[in-house]
Protein backbone atom coordinates (compact mmCIF):
# COMPACT_ATOMS: atom_id res chain seq x y z
CA UNK A 1 0.00 0.00 0.00
CA UNK A 2 1.24 3.09 -0.72
CA UNK A 3 2.13 5.70 1.66
CA UNK A 4 -0.59 8.34 0.56
CA UNK A 5 -3.14 5.70 0.76
CA UNK A 6 -2.65 5.29 4.08
CA UNK A 7 -2.61 8.90 5.47
CA UNK A 8 -5.76 9.66 3.68
CA UNK A 9 -7.52 6.84 5.31
CA UNK A 10 -5.92 7.80 8.62
CA UNK A 11 -6.81 11.39 8.40
CA UNK A 12 -10.59 10.70 7.39
CA UNK A 13 -10.57 8.27 10.56
CA UNK A 14 -9.97 10.80 12.48
CA UNK A 15 -11.92 13.84 11.35
CA UNK A 16 -14.99 10.77 11.36
CA UNK A 17 -13.85 10.76 15.10
CA UNK A 18 -13.89 15.00 15.73
CA UNK A 19 -17.44 14.95 14.16
CA UNK A 20 -18.68 12.65 16.64
CA UNK A 21 -17.05 14.23 19.49
CA UNK A 22 -18.08 17.67 18.54
CA UNK A 23 -22.06 16.29 18.05
CA UNK A 24 -21.56 14.55 21.83
CA UNK A 25 -20.69 17.61 22.97
CA UNK A 26 -23.46 19.74 21.49
CA UNK A 27 -25.96 16.63 22.68
CA UNK A 28 -24.67 17.62 26.53
CA UNK A 29 -25.67 20.85 26.51
CA UNK A 30 -28.93 21.18 27.78
CA UNK A 31 -28.36 17.80 30.21
CA UNK A 32 -25.41 19.87 31.30
CA UNK A 33 -27.55 22.89 32.05
CA UNK A 34 -30.62 21.00 33.75
CA UNK A 35 -28.10 19.31 36.18
CA UNK A 36 -25.75 22.27 36.87
CA UNK A 37 -28.55 23.09 39.48
CA UNK A 38 -28.56 20.24 40.69
CA UNK A 39 -24.60 20.40 41.43
CA UNK A 40 -24.53 24.07 42.65
CA UNK A 41 -27.34 23.29 45.11
CA UNK A 42 -25.34 19.22 46.11
CA UNK A 43 -22.15 21.70 46.72
CA UNK A 44 -24.20 23.84 49.15
CA UNK A 45 -25.51 21.18 51.18
CA UNK A 46 -22.28 19.32 51.21
CA UNK A 47 -20.88 22.54 52.47
CA UNK A 48 -23.31 22.97 55.16
CA UNK A 49 -22.89 18.99 56.37
CA UNK A 50 -19.15 19.62 56.42
CA UNK A 51 -19.53 23.00 58.67
CA UNK A 52 -22.11 20.98 60.38
CA UNK A 53 -19.73 18.41 61.45
CA UNK A 54 -16.82 20.21 62.45
CA UNK A 55 -18.71 22.60 64.36
CA UNK A 56 -19.84 19.25 66.28
CA UNK A 57 -16.49 17.49 66.06
CA UNK A 58 -14.22 20.62 67.30
CA UNK A 59 -15.33 20.60 70.97
CA UNK A 60 -15.16 16.56 71.14
CA UNK A 61 -11.48 16.93 69.80
CA UNK A 62 -10.39 19.77 72.23
CA UNK A 63 -12.12 17.97 75.30
CA UNK A 64 -10.35 14.36 74.04
CA UNK A 65 -7.15 16.77 73.79
CA UNK A 66 -7.56 17.72 77.15
CA UNK A 67 -8.33 14.45 78.62
CA UNK A 68 -5.07 12.84 77.11
CA UNK A 69 -2.99 16.23 78.52
CA UNK A 70 -4.52 15.34 81.90
CA UNK A 71 -3.89 11.63 82.19
CA UNK A 72 -2.04 10.06 79.37
CA UNK A 73 0.79 12.88 79.30
CA UNK A 74 1.85 12.87 82.81
CA UNK A 75 2.57 9.36 82.65
CA UNK A 76 4.43 9.61 79.19
CA UNK A 77 6.29 12.45 80.82
CA UNK A 78 6.91 10.22 84.16
CA UNK A 79 8.05 7.44 81.64
CA UNK A 80 10.22 9.31 79.55
CA UNK A 81 11.81 11.55 82.87
CA UNK A 82 12.54 7.63 83.82
CA UNK A 83 13.99 6.93 81.50
CA UNK A 84 16.34 9.56 81.16
CA UNK A 85 17.24 8.96 84.34
CA UNK A 86 18.70 5.66 83.62
CA UNK A 87 20.66 6.53 80.73
CA UNK A 88 22.18 9.32 82.39
CA UNK A 89 25.63 8.03 84.07
CA UNK A 90 26.30 8.21 87.42
CA UNK A 91 28.04 11.76 88.56
CA UNK A 92 31.10 11.46 90.13
CA UNK A 93 31.37 11.95 93.71
CA UNK A 94 31.86 15.80 94.37
CA UNK A 95 34.23 16.62 97.58
CA UNK A 96 34.39 20.08 97.52
CA UNK A 97 33.05 21.30 100.73
CA UNK A 98 35.93 18.50 102.17
CA UNK A 99 38.79 20.26 100.06
CA UNK A 100 37.47 24.12 101.03
CA UNK A 101 37.91 22.82 104.81
CA UNK A 102 41.21 21.13 104.39
CA UNK A 103 42.67 23.96 102.60
CA UNK A 104 40.85 26.30 105.53
CA UNK A 105 43.15 24.29 107.95
CA UNK A 106 46.14 24.27 106.41
CA UNK A 107 46.42 28.04 105.40
CA UNK A 108 45.60 28.48 109.18
CA UNK A 109 48.10 25.65 110.46
CA UNK A 110 50.40 27.74 107.96
CA UNK A 111 49.27 31.37 109.91
CA UNK A 112 50.02 29.90 113.08
CA UNK A 113 53.66 28.16 112.46
CA UNK A 114 54.39 31.96 110.38
CA UNK A 115 53.32 33.96 113.70
CA UNK A 116 55.12 31.43 116.10
CA UNK A 117 58.38 31.80 113.73
CA UNK A 118 58.21 35.47 113.72
CA UNK A 119 57.53 35.85 117.36
CA UNK A 120 60.65 33.74 117.88
CA UNK A 121 63.10 35.91 115.56
CA UNK A 122 61.47 39.17 116.57
CA UNK A 123 63.98 40.94 118.65
CA UNK A 124 63.06 42.18 122.19
CA UNK A 125 63.74 45.40 123.63
CA UNK A 126 66.31 43.40 126.06
CA UNK A 127 68.13 42.05 123.41
CA UNK A 128 68.33 45.16 121.52
CA UNK A 129 69.89 46.86 123.89
CA UNK A 130 72.30 43.74 124.59
CA UNK A 131 73.15 43.82 121.08
CA UNK A 132 74.78 47.23 121.23
CA UNK A 133 76.54 46.40 124.51
CA UNK A 134 79.67 43.72 123.79
CA UNK A 135 77.83 40.07 125.08
CA UNK A 136 79.90 39.27 128.68
CA UNK A 137 82.23 36.32 128.46
CA UNK A 138 80.93 33.14 128.82
CA UNK A 139 82.55 32.54 132.58
CA UNK A 140 81.31 35.53 133.96
CA UNK A 141 77.64 34.98 132.63
CA UNK A 142 77.74 31.59 134.58
CA UNK A 143 78.70 33.76 137.10
CA UNK A 144 76.00 36.11 136.93
CA UNK A 145 73.27 33.16 136.35
CA UNK A 146 74.46 31.38 139.20
CA UNK A 147 74.16 34.69 141.36
CA UNK A 148 70.65 35.31 140.58
CA UNK A 149 69.53 31.99 140.84
CA UNK A 150 70.49 32.10 144.68
CA UNK A 151 69.28 35.02 145.23
CA UNK A 152 66.01 33.60 143.75
CA UNK A 153 66.02 30.75 146.12
CA UNK A 154 67.21 32.73 149.24
CA UNK A 155 63.37 34.79 148.26
CA UNK A 156 61.78 31.72 148.03
CA UNK A 157 62.99 30.24 151.32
Amino acid sequence: MARTNTDSATTAATRQIWLRARQAAEDAKPIAAQVKPLADSTKAAASRGLRNARTWSAPKVDRTGQVLQDTVAPKVAAALHASAQRLDPDKPKRYGWRMVAGISAALALAAVVVAGLRKRMAPTATTCAEAEEPAPPLAEQAKADAAQAKADAARTS
